[in-house]
């Protein structure tokens, strides 16, 4: 069954990094888009950056130039490179595959920035 496991989340002081893991099988992942979002306490979950096939990568504003999302495929791993951590980016972090009419999550990993 598809399974997308994310690991790599904590406590960090303001100004730290983390990187994200999710592991993702079966399904072909190196057909989806990928992509990491999040949902903080009383906020709708938001999308924080995706990766396409091609490996072609979109960013939200607040995060542009701090987080890098990149993938490998023959691992089926998808990584979220998280530097510069503000409070503001405390939050559970979700793994999300796209692929037409398919649409899978993880279970979430939760990231806490605070000093």
């Amino acid at each position: 069954q598809v399974q997308l496991v994310e690991s790599g989340g904590g406590l960090v002081q303001p100004g730290g990094s983390l990187r994200l893991s999710c592991a993702a099988s079966g399904f072909t992942f190196s057909h989806y888009t990928m992509g990491w979002y999040r949902q903080a306490p009383g906020k709708q979950r938001e999308l924080v950056a995706t990766i396409t096939s091609g490996s072609v990568t979109n960013y939200v504003d607040s995060v542009k130039g701090r987080f890098t999302i990149s993938r490998d495929n023959p691992e089926n791993t998808v990584y979220l490179q998280m530097n510069n951590l503000k409070p503001e980016d405390t939050a559970v972090y979700y793994c999300n595959a796209q692929y037409f009419g398919f649409n899978y999550w993880g279970q979430g990993t939760q990231v806490t920035v605070s000093s």
